[in-house]
């Protein structure tokens, strides 16, 4: 089964990238904080190749959610 993130949690996250115009090794730190705050674990070069996917789509939430729950490790 695919955890799927509230709309809320992905605008949220979605907002902190765009204000703050992080890089794609930036935004990946995130998405780590992201996952593991909520019990996942997250592999680095993933988190890297997924941030870039995400800054490729123009942040959309439908990608930014795919991106997180193909990088969402069970601990």
């Amino acid at each position: 089964m695919v955890e799927k993130f509230s709309i809320a949690e992905l605008s949220a996250l979605r907002n902190e990238l765009m204000q703050n115009g992080l890089d794609s090794w930036q935004a990946a730190e995130l998405f780590s904080v992201f996952l593991s705050g909520r019990g996942y674990g997250v592999s680095s070069n993933a988190a890297i190749d997924a941030a870039t996917r995400v800054e490729e789509a123009g942040c959309s939430i439908d990608v930014l959610q795919r991106e997180l729950e193909s990088l969402a490790m069970v601990m």
